[in-house]
């Protein structure tokens, strides 16, 4: 017995010892992060700031390799990380919201779907807003007045500008259109000149320069999403959310998904993910990491560098974004389009 106890406390500390000298998960190994964009833009500067921290975090601290592989909208990237990588944790890809929309995906050319994807974390554009000159607002609510004028890029409005379009679809906004500025530089000269009335932004240096002139207010904000809640910015006051003011507006099924639809477009931004199948025992490290980097000020203020609208968000919002993204009908897509050419504008 006591040549049996002696064996057994030789092997139990021998498991003890060898489990103590095993060595961090990433030590010694480099991960490889995959951006579906050029160098040197948004994606391709929030994925080498989200990697850098991600490494600093993880038990080993390993290399980090940044590849861009640029291409028909991110379907380039994307196809090559789910077929030509292995799923052994090693491997990341930073998107944006043009790769986790389903109009992309659905694309026959594509073979990737973000919503079997493993996602670690990432960052929103921190909430839309409507801006309006004071003296431009009571002509939004009367229909006998001079219609106001929404001013916008080239092109179909971004998704924070359809604001707009719902307001007038399902608010009885007193709006039309103006399109064709070839940058956000060129918009706010105008709206500042009194060339249009009214358009939207997520920059906050911009907000923040025209409230101080006295002459513009905020009509409402998209919000960002935290915790599962979409919650509105301190920076923006009381301005009413506009999921609120819609709330009781529409009726139907189908205008319900496209909003939910619009409404995650402009609350998802930047994501990093793992492909399908890989370790779970990765995929924990990897969050564990990110929520680390995310509870403290230095990550969110470095984000701020290359953006104002830089928020982080945590892999449970982005996962639920891109989710709900996936879930929608391509009837509900359909209605926006429909919606857009009523109101003489283009769509995709």
């Amino acid at each position: 017995m006591m040549r049996f106890a002696a064996c057994g406390s030789a092997l139990l500390l021998g498991a003890l010892t060898g489990f103590a000298a095993e060595p961090p998960l990433f030590e010694g190994k480099s991960i490889n992060v995959i951006v579906a964009s050029p160098a040197g833009g948004g994606t391709d500067s929030s994925g080498r700031l989200i990697a850098g921290f991600l490494a600093g975090h993880l038990p080993g601290k390993p290399n980090v390799v940044v590849r861009n592989i640029p291409g028909a909208q991110g379907i380039t990237a994307m196809n090559h990380f789910v077929k030509q990588i292995a799923p052994d944790g090693l491997t990341l890809t930073m998107g944006s919201t043009t790769q986790a929309d389903p109009l992309l995906y659905r694309k026959p050319q594509s073979q990737y779907d973000p919503t079997k994807f493993g996602i670690i974390g990432g960052a929103g554009r921190g909430g839309t807003v409507l801006l309006i000159r004071k003296d431009a607002e009571p002509r939004l609510y009367d229909k006998k007045a001079e219609p106001v004028i929404m001013g916008a890029l080239s092109g179909v409005p971004r998704s924070g500008m359809q604001m707009t379009a719902w307001g007038i679809e399902f608010l009885g906004w007193n709006a039309k259109w103006v399109l064709g500025y070839p940058g956000t530089t060129e918009l706010f000269v105008a709206l500042e000149r009194g060339e249009v009335d009214m358009t939207s932004t997520a920059n906050l240096f911009q907000i923040q320069k025209l409230l101080q002139t006295g002459k513009f207010k905020i009509i409402d904000q998209t919000g960002t999403m935290q915790k599962g809640k979409t919650i509105g910015r301190p920076e923006f006051g009381e301005a009413p959310m506009f999921a609120a003011m819609l709330q009781t507006k529409m009726k139907d099924p189908t205008e319900q998904k496209a909003f939910e639809y619009w409404e995650s477009l402009t609350a998802l931004d930047k994501w990093v993910a793992l492909p399908p199948n890989a370790p779970e025992a990765y995929l924990q490290a990897y969050r564990e990491a990110f929520n680390h980097a995310f509870d403290g000020n230095e990550f969110a203020e470095l984000g701020k560098r290359i953006s104002e609208d830089f928020e982080p968000m945590s892999w449970q919002d982005v996962e639920f974004l891109i989710g709900r993204l996936g879930n929608t009908p391509p009837e509900a897509v359909a209605y926006i389009n429909t919606m857009l050419r009523r109101q003489g504008l283009g769509a995709e």
